[in-house]
């Protein structure tokens, strides 16, 4: 998102305060984060009810993403000139489209469609919500540090509520596929209605510069810098990415656990690890952090991976919950990287540059890794997994150490 100055207005008569309006906006922002996660445990019902193979899921989980990235590319950036609550009222009415699809067409074609459609809606919702919040803190008077705090809680803790609340909801009705999204649909509808009240940050333009598309600029002056942040977010997000898409083939092919809660709560742990582990470090130094990200990835990665060797499920958690809380404070540090090599009025393309090759990670590793799984037993390719991704973790973690 293109960084530009910004007016902040005096709410209207019939709205929220500005401090109101922060919390009603962060309540919106764990909501869609948390929808967009809802279906992780619900892939294993779709795939035995309709016997389609491990890389059909992931093509069906890898279509959000492709959503992301392409939302963020063309329109990350609007709402510097069409007004944040704008852009966000948007991507709740998107994924509100999301969750009827999910209801009326969950066959195969379904799924990809409404996977695809949520991914558009939270492209552009990440950076343009990270944006609103900080400045309706600003406007309420918050102190300097809660708008970030409240905003990666709502990124990394709604993606984690998402998969433990279907997973509880599966466990509990007879209409495992149906009552999540009935209830989001419900809760999408009266957010929106609130948002509606939440004050706005931007002065509307009335006449708009030419659109272009979101520019993606490295920084010519610490391209080095620049590559070692986007190699540990590509890492980052590719052990998001398989967590969120394939846990749930694990703990059935590995360890035997068909438990519909159970596949709800190895992502919660992975995501809850992520959001907590970066709350508590915020005030520690950029390098101490960075070290301690890459030695908690090791470490939960190791774990995750011997947890296939020994049919541990213990383990499998517990390292995944390690593995979460180093790659959480290592892709905030690669955002921080980024933004200190960037030139100021170029930061917001070198960050966008930086999320679309985070969500790539989470496309390309876990296709290649369903597609392993057709040729390989499960053990070795999680195990080849936890490999490849340490690699990736100490390698981009070491090299924004050096720079």
């Amino acid at each position: 998102m293109t960084t530009t100055a910004t007016l902040i207005l005096p709410p209207a008569s019939r709205r929220f305060s500005h401090a109101a309006g922060f919390w009603v906006l962060a309540l919106v922002f764990l909501t869609e984060m948390a929808f967009c996660a809802v279906p992780t445990p619900l892939y294993a019902i779709y795939q035995q009810r309709d016997g389609f193979p491990t890389i059909v899921l992931t093509v069906i989980f890898a279509a959000y993403a492709v959503g992301v990235m392409l939302s963020l590319y063309l329109a990350g950036h609007v709402s510097d000139w069409l007004g944040r609550r704008r852009v966000i009222l948007a991507s709740v009415l998107i994924n509100l489209l999301a969750a009827m699809l999910f209801l009326l067409w969950n066959d195969v074609t379904g799924l990809i469609v409404a996977r695809f459609i949520s991914g558009l809606g939270i492209g552009i919702l990440t950076a343009t919500a990270t944006a609103h919040l900080s400045e309706l803190g600003i406007a309420a008077g918050h102190t300097a540090g809660r708008p970030a705090i409240v905003s990666t809680f709502a990124n990394l803790g709604g993606i984690a509520l998402g998969p433990l609340v279907a997973g509880l909801i599966a466990t509990s009705t007879s209409q495992p596929l149906a009552v999540p999204y009935v209830l989001f649909g419900v809760l999408f509808i009266v957010e929106g209605i609130l948002l509606a009240l939440v004050p706005e940050t931007i002065e509307r333009r009335d006449r708009r510069p030419g659109y272009r598309p979101q520019r993606i600029a490295v920084p010519a002056t610490a391209r080095g810098a620049y590559w070692a942040a986007a190699t540990a977010a590509f890492g980052a997000f590719a052990v998001f990415g398989t967590f969120s898409g394939l846990s749930s083939t694990f703990l059935v092919g590995i360890l035997g656990e068909h438990s519909h809660l159970l596949a709800g709560l190895a992502p919660f742990i992975v995501f809850m690890a992520a959001a907590a582990a970066q709350v508590l470090t915020a005030r520690v130094r950029m390098r101490p952090q960075i070290g301690l990200a890459v030695a908690l990835a090791a470490i939960g990665l190791v774990g995750v991976g011997l947890s296939a060797l020994t049919d541990s499920l213990a383990l499998f958690l517990l390292g995944g919950g390690v593995a979460g809380a180093g790659i959480g404070i290592l892709f905030r540090g690669a955002l921080a990287t980024t933004a200190s090599v960037a030139a100021p009025e170029r930061r917001g393309e070198a960050l966008a540059g930086i999320f679309l090759i985070a969500y790539a990670g989470m496309t390309v590793p876990p296709l290649l890794t369903a597609a392993a799984l057709a040729v390989w037993p499960a053990v070795a390719v999680l195990v080849g997994l936890s490999a490849l991704a340490i690699v990736l973790v100490v390698v981009g973690g070491s090299r924004m150490l050096r720079r």
